[in-house]
């Protein structure tokens, strides 16, 4: 692109720059908005707060407390040890059907007794 048009793309684009500046200084939308920042400018600066203490004010972030997590909590691994066979039971849940057989074939309090202490 030689020189020549160069500086008259940039002519032309200045100029409509220039309009476009003028209407603004127009709108009443942007008076109002300017309006508004100078006022909000002058409370910060009365009462010694910042700009991020305001918006910290009017959305707080949620803060984290991992003991207030509300969803499923962690099963323990229980052992069980069948004293007859042998076999070692790891599980997490009472709903094993190896525990449930155990419990049809031996009773479930003989199997409680299984319950290996952690």
């Amino acid at each position: 692109m030689s020189k020549l048009l160069e500086f008259r793309k940039a002519e032309q684009a200045l100029r409509e720059q220039l309009a476009r500046l003028e209407s603004l200084k127009h709108d009443q939308e942007l008076k109002t908005e300017m309006e508004f920042e100078d006022k909000l400018k002058a409370l910060l600066q009365e009462y010694g707060f910042k700009l991020q203490n305001i918006v910290d004010i009017l959305d707080p972030q949620p803060i984290h407390i991992p003991e207030l997590d509300i969803g499923r909590r962690v099963r323990k691994t229980q052992v069980w040890k069948n004293p007859i066979t042998g076999q070692v039971l790891e599980t997490k849940s009472g709903n094993n059907k190896t525990l449930k057989a155990w419990k049809e074939e031996y009773g479930e309090q003989f199997v409680a007794s299984w319950l290996q202490q952690a």
